[in-house]
């Protein structure tokens, strides 16, 4: 039987789990990183480390020796090889992107309003069928005083040609906020896909006017909040086939009175990294609580958060959040990634409340019974079973926890055993998300990754301030390979990635990338891997009992004897928000033998698809009917016509 501890609900069995780790830990038995470029090999041994003075306002493992690759260079800048598998290909440039740039704070990062940057969301906001990009800006502190303009965010229409527009002003979400996060979907059932962004300040809610503009409702919705909102998520967890809406709560902080090592106010007696003065916080800094919104059906919401039992009441520092249903019950549980502080899961009750599961569900701490600084969240079925696995980025000098789904909302982490765990000790991990990158029908991993202070550079920690991208190949789910960094390709550039998004820019069947960066412009990371695999896509529609745009939908799709599991989402990453079409690799096979969707209001369908390598239009109760993608030329493209010229 579950027994209460500190507020939490732990089991038998997890608590002894944590206490043998704090236990380990105090007795500081240590080994260091092993100092090599290969880094992908499975260890059954964690690697240990020096122990860290909690001082440094984050929460890590400890202190790790420096990687460095054969040329000297620490491992998140090297490691690169000449020849390999080329995947990506960064055509920001090409696409128009790189025009636009991200811009936050000061090139000192002095405080850790300027470090965490934003997200990135992809939205078809005009219903063509082609997905758009819309990127999350920050701002200055002249900008809030009035003494400058403030930075715009992007919205990048789909030139179907490969090519992007930034028609942001025209279409009126700009923001000129100091923006984080962004959510899509569709939170008034009128078939056009919304988009709600997160700020340091109100919070705005851009209703899709249907003729290429939007509108800011979020004063007369109710759900514009105030200081430090970050990544948010949509889902109907009531089944009341609206949209609600959860906000998760990062730092209250202060313009005018910022945290200064001791400074007034200010908890913390040093604000240090590895004995290096840096900005102050997380930790040592008031928490802002989270925020669970209901929606009325009217264009407005309620504040539910304390009734529904998420409202955060310890005020943990929560970066990320995202609804979606754990144990296969067919109501929408909720996860939020925390930073320096335990993680949430809350388990859908069914009568609009929630359960705290964080401790029993073993999601709150990794396997050595600590609390990471999670910054994303990514999920996916890895193991084709049907059960929903989590990933999580965190900070460095730690290593990002792979969460394996047991049943029942029980997960073991088991990123060592995967041999997917020192690998990423040296990097600092934001945007996340499982993806088929080569249409083998088997779930991979991808990792944006960017540190958060710029004295990394100056000192010998083996570590940067940008570094390249990790992407992990399932290997049927027995173990993940990592991809080697091939130079001249976007898996061997670094960047201070922040925010990421997943999803087919080109209707090539094909899940590209794209990479909010601080201070930078953002990466477009086209999928130009040379596999020839097969691949479907639906986009689904719910009757209004369920969401319209299917937010909350699983399909299970079984081809070649396997079973793979697709959720419809909004949000996750790290503040971001995905491609919200399904999509399945099919590796050799031609033939779908079965396809079953579990719409939001319990209804279960079984649908056929005529072809594959093609996007489809499914909806609720009527199968597959005719939409946008039938005016698409969808026929199977080789890799050698996909690449970037």
């Amino acid at each position: 039987m579950p027994k209460n501890f500190s507020g939490f609900s732990f089991s038998r069995a997890r608590v002894f789990t944590c206490l043998c780790a704090v236990v380990f830990l105090a007795q500081g038995s240590v080994l260091i990183a092993q100092n090599t470029a290969g880094m992908g090999a499975p260890d059954p041994t964690p690697a240990k480390a020096e122990p860290q003075s909690a001082g440094g306002g984050v929460a890590t493992a400890g202190t790790y020796a420096p990687v460095l690759d054969a040329e000297k260079r620490p491992i998140t800048a090297g490691g690169y090889v000449d020849s390999g598998p080329v995947i990506f290909k960064n055509i920001a440039v090409q696409a128009g992107l790189a025009q636009w740039k991200h811009v936050i704070g000061t090139p000192q990062k002095r405080y850790i309003i300027e470090a965490n940057g934003s997200g990135v969301g992809l939205i078809d906001y005009d219903n063509d069928g082609w997905l758009d990009i819309y990127i999350v800006n920050g701002s200055t502190y002249d900008a809030l005083t009035g003494k400058t303009t403030p930075p715009h965010a992007a919205l990048f229409h789909n030139n179907h040609d490969g090519t992007f527009t930034d028609v942001a002003a025209k279409a009126g979400v700009t923001n000129d906020r100091w923006g984080i996060g962004v959510a899509i979907a569709d939170f008034d059932n009128d078939g056009w896909p919304d988009i709600y962004v997160t700020n340091f300040g109100k919070n705005r809610l851009y209703h899709n006017n249907h003729d290429g503009t939007f509108t800011d409702v979020a004063e007369k919705a109710g759900v514009t909040l105030g200081n430090w909102s970050s990544g948010a998520t949509w889902g109907d967890y009531d089944g009341d086939g609206q949209l609600d809406l959860f906000v998760p709560g990062y730092v209250h902080y202060d313009v005018a009175h910022p945290p200064d090592p001791g400074s007034a106010g200010n908890a913390l007696q040093s604000c240090a990294f590895r004995g290096v003065d840096v900005m102050c916080g997380p930790r040592g800094l008031q928490g802002e609580s989270d925020h669970l919104f209901h929606n009325n059906g009217n264009g407005t919401f309620t504040d539910v958060s304390a009734k529904a039992g998420v409202s955060d009441p310890n005020a943990y520092y929560g970066l990320t959040a995202l609804f979606v249903d754990v144990n296969n019950d067919g109501k929408l549980d909720l996860l939020v990634a925390d930073d320096s502080t335990p993680n949430y899961l809350y388990i859908n009750k069914g009568d609009g409340t929630f359960e705290d599961d964080s401790y029993t569900s073993g999601y709150a701490l990794n396997e050595m019974g600590r609390e990471t600084a999670s910054m994303g969240i990514g999920v996916g079925d890895y193991r084709n079973n049907g059960l929903l696995d989590i990933y999580n980025t965190t900070f460095s000098d730690d290593y990002n926890p792979l969460y394996r789904n047991d049943g029942d909302a029980n997960f073991t982490d088991v990123s060592y055993p995967m041999g997917i765990a020192d690998v990423t000790i040296p990097f600092l991990g934001w945007g996340t998300g499982f993806l088929d990158f080569n249409n083998d029908g088997w779930k991979d991993i991808f990792v944006a990754n960017g540190h958060v202070y710029p004295q990394v550079d100056q000192n010998n920690w083996g570590t940067t301030f940008a570094q390249r991208p990790l992407l992990f190949r399932n290997e049927m789910g027995m173990k993940f390979t990592v991809m080697p960094a091939v130079k001249g390709t976007a898996l061997a550039e670094t960047y201070v990635g922040r925010g990421a998004a997943f999803g087919d820019l080109f209707n090539n069947g094909k899940i590209d990338v794209v990479i909010n960066q601080l201070d930078g412009p953002p990466a477009l990371l086209r999928n130009v891997s040379d596999d020839h695999n097969h691949w479907v896509g639906m986009q689904l529609i719910g009757t209004g009992k369920s969401p319209r745009d299917a937010v909350g939908t699983t399909v299970y799709l079984t081809a070649g004897g396997i079973r793979q599991r697709e959720d419809v989402l909004s949000g996750g990453s790290f503040a971001s928000s995905n491609d919200q079409r399904v999509h399945f690799g099919l590796a050799q096979n031609t033939k779908i033998d079965a396809i079953e969707i579990h719409w939001p209001d319990g209804q279960k369908e079984t649908v056929t698809l005529p072809a594959t390598d093609r996007y489809f239009t499914v909806e609720e109760g009527k199968g597959v009917v005719p939409g946008v993608y039938d005016k698409h030329s969808q026929k199977t493209v080789h890799r050698k016509t996909r690449a970037t010229k």
